[in-house]
Formats: structure tokens, sequence, C-alpha cells
């Protein structure tokens, strides 16, 4: 394997992992992905396989033996200069008001959104490079209060504190939590069944900015990726 940087990405087998995965692999980063679907996963894994060094490891990441899985595999490729926590679930569809939400699911919501990712940090702690990027992907819901996305948007503010804290006790790494904005994804379509999504944009409009975090030297924080541009070689940004 040559010097190329190495990331994991949770959740790359579509929608907007996939996109993410896609940019670094033109640009010859060595990835490491995960997702639920088996088959997507080989899809996503047999396309940037075509461009870089790819190793697929499909699994849930609430499941800790997954967990241990993906750090095994970071360890076997050197260690990682990014790790993505995209990977969520949106829970309960259609969405329900809060007096009606499910607790059992609601629990679930905040296994896989918050209390996962930062169990897969713990276990890839060691494998992490000096000056690696952490990236947690959030939502406007967890700063808005949207009717129906109180599930989703607490456990993504909860994900967006725990991160917030890892930034300052951790100073040697870049931790950054980031919001795509709203995407045409099978997410979205799933928070609103039977609506046209088509004039929403894809997820590649979010890559660029997130990139440029993953590059710059913007310092640990809350972006908005689409509010992330570089300008005559100087990143700015929209913090939130």
């Amino acid at each position: 394997m040559n010097d190329a940087p190495t990331a994991l990405i949770t959740g790359a087998s579509r929608g907007l992992g996939l996109a993410l995965a896609r940019s670094l692999a033109t640009d010859g980063w060595h990835l490491l992905i995960d997702g639920r679907d088996p088959t997507a996963l080989h899809a996503a894994t047999a396309e940037l396989g075509e461009l870089t060094t790819v190793r697929a490891v499909p699994g849930d990441v609430a499941d800790e033996t997954h967990r241990r899985q993906l750090g095994r595999a970071a360890g076997e490729l050197g260690g990682l200069d990014l790790v993505v926590h995209n990977a969520s679930t949106l829970g309960v569809s259609p969405l329900p008001p809060l007096t009606e939400y499910p607790l059992d699911e609601l629990r679930r919501v905040f296994e896989v959104d918050t209390l996962a990712p930062l169990a897969l940090t713990q276990v890839l702690a060691p494998q992490l490079r000096p000056g690696a990027r952490i990236v947690a992907i959030t939502s406007d819901a967890a700063v808005e209060a949207y009717p129906g996305w109180g599930g989703y948007g607490a456990a993504k503010a909860a994900l967006d504190q725990v991160f917030a804290v890892l930034a300052v006790e951790r100073p040697d790494l870049r931790v950054y939590r980031v919001d795509p904005g709203e995407m045409r994804t099978r997410m979205y379509q799933e928070a609103a069944p039977g609506e046209d999504i088509s004039d929403l944009p894809p997820p590649e409009v979010s890559v660029p900015g997130i990139r440029t975090l993953i590059a710059g030297g913007l310092p640990s924080g809350r972006y908005v990726a689409r509010s992330v541009e570089t300008a005559n070689g100087a990143e700015t940004a929209v913090a939130r």
C-alpha cells in the first residue's frame, strides 16, 4: 500500500456516504467502508474499487462485534487519517409526534445516531494517525424544532454535544460536526413518504464543503457544508 491517506466512512453504500467516498477515491484515498445492506455495499465496493483500494465490512454500527471488526480492519490498513460518522437511522416513518413516538424505536435512534459513533470512536482511537480528522454528520434538526423530527433531531443534538466535547478533549485532532443540508436521499424520502423530493439537491452538492474541512485548517467546530468555501486558497466558513 502506498502513502495515500486512509478514510473510514460509515454508511457508504448510498447517499452522502457514497458521494463522499467517490470524491475521496478519485483523489486516491484508501477506503474502509461499511453499510447495513450487503448488496448495496457490494455494488459500492465494486464501483469504488475501479478507482482505489477499498475494504468493505458489512454490518450495523450499533453492533459491538461489527465495530470491533472495523477497528481490526483499520489496524490492518495501518491506521486512519479520517473517520466519517455518516451512518444513521431516521426512526419511525412516517415521522410521528413525540407524544406518540414508540420508545423502543426512539432508543434505537439514539443507539445508532448517538451512541454508535462514540463507541466506534473509542474503538478506533488507537488507530487515529496524528492530526486525523473526525467528521460527525449532523442535521439542522439538531438545532431547529421541526414537527415530527423530535426523535431524530434529539439524537443528532446529542451527537453534536458528544463530538463538541471530544474536540475539547482531543485538541490534537480536528473534530467537525457537519450539517449537509437537505438532500435527495432515500432517508429524506422515508421522512416524507409520497412527497416529490425531486427538487432537492443530490448529496454531491454537500461534498465540496466537507472536502474543504478535511483538507484545510479550519478549527474543530460545527459547520454547514454548503457554507464552507475555498476562496483564493483560504478556507472560509459559517459555523453554526
